[in-house]
């Protein structure tokens, strides 16, 4: 049958104007209420993780270290997201705020990541003795764990600076008062000072795995530099040649100001005695006067060290060192 001869000759369509009747009931009204409660609740109680993931990890690319471990304290999924993109974080962070000193202190390599053919070189009891001008004469840093950490000399010169920058951040309050650094007699090994050490080489281990806590140590030691510059630039009697600090560089909390020329400091404070005069401690780069730039030593100084522990044990004639894939 066709649709004319159902609706009829000159009829209108029929059309459906039917509509669910509206619910206005006490249940209904108390239901809608509850619903516009919870609504306004999401809203209120909106975090840092419901923004999309770029824009987040842009604001914590401009934070710095402590602030983004303050902000994993905060619950659970914000310490999730933070741990599962902390490598990608502080490289942010790094290139953000800490560029300079992350090559001036670089991260000693751990011992499992060195070619396995030269390790009875390293580990020998003839190259550890060898290796005691880097370990035995500190009272302010532990020497580091041959077991675990490659002892080439680029290794066991980055560890030494990492732990002085632990120690110098620790006396940096004596500093400001103007309160002596507790001395100790040559020979004498007090049970404070050795906790005090342990703690500090704790700190930097951390920081071996720990890409967030490297930034860290990065961040106290530009803080220590800082309160340094500031104290020498208030003695009006220290005429020596100092980096220009400005206080938009010390509020800003970067380390750009430290790329300027300034004075070296490759010399190792061997006592804390050299702390009273310390500015800015920033090894492992010298001032290119052609260039007007500071030259960085390279990433690649930790590959020919090693090379030349291969060179010395094969002189020695170590029988463990064989050809790779023997």
């Amino acid at each position: 049958m066709r649709k004319e001869e159902i609706i009829g000759e000159g009829e209108d369509p029929l059309v459906d104007t039917t509509a669910a009747i509206p619910l206005n009931s006490k249940r209904t009204q108390r239901q809608k209420k509850k619903q516009q409660k919870k609504d306004k609740a999401h809203k209120e109680l909106a975090t840092l993780l419901d923004l999309p993931s770029e824009l987040f990890m842009t604001v914590l690319g401009y934070s710095r270290p402590s602030d983004v471990f303050v902000l994993s304290r905060v619950s659970k999924d914000l310490r999730e997201f933070i741990l599962y993109q902390e490598a990608t974080i502080t490289r942010e962070i790094i290139d953000c705020r800490y560029l300079a000193l992350s090559k001036c202190f670089p991260l000693p390599i751990p011992l499992e990541r060195v070619d396995k053919n030269v390790h009875p070189a390293m580990l020998s009891e003839e190259r550890q003795t060898m290796l005691n001008l880097h370990k035995k004469p500190y009272q302010h840093i532990k020497p580091p764990d041959p077991q675990a950490l490659c002892t080439c000399l680029t290794c066991m010169l980055a560890w030494n600076n990492l732990c002085l920058v632990v120690d110098f951040a620790f006396w940096q309050g004596n500093l400001d008062r103007g309160e002596p650094i507790t001395i100790i007699a040559r020979g004498k090994y007090p049970e404070w000072n050795q906790k005090l050490v342990s703690d500090n080489a704790t700190i930097v281990t951390k920081a071996l795995d720990s890409p967030l806590y490297y930034a860290r140590l990065l961040e106290e030691h530009l803080r220590s530099t800082i309160n340094s510059a500031r104290r020498h630039g208030n003695n009006k009697g220290n005429k020596r040649r100092r980096f220009r600090m400005t206080s938009d560089d010390a509020a800003s909390e970067t380390d750009c100001f430290l790329e300027r020329s300034g004075p070296p400091s490759m010399d190792f404070p061997f006592h804390r005695d050299n702390y009273y005069m310390l500015e800015a401690y920033l090894p492992n780069r010298g001032w290119n006067q052609e260039q007007q730039r500071w030259m960085y030593i390279p990433a690649s100084q930790h590959d020919r060290d090693v090379e030349h522990v291969k060179a010395w044990a094969a002189r020695r004639n170590f029988g463990q060192m064989r050809p790779r894939g023997e």
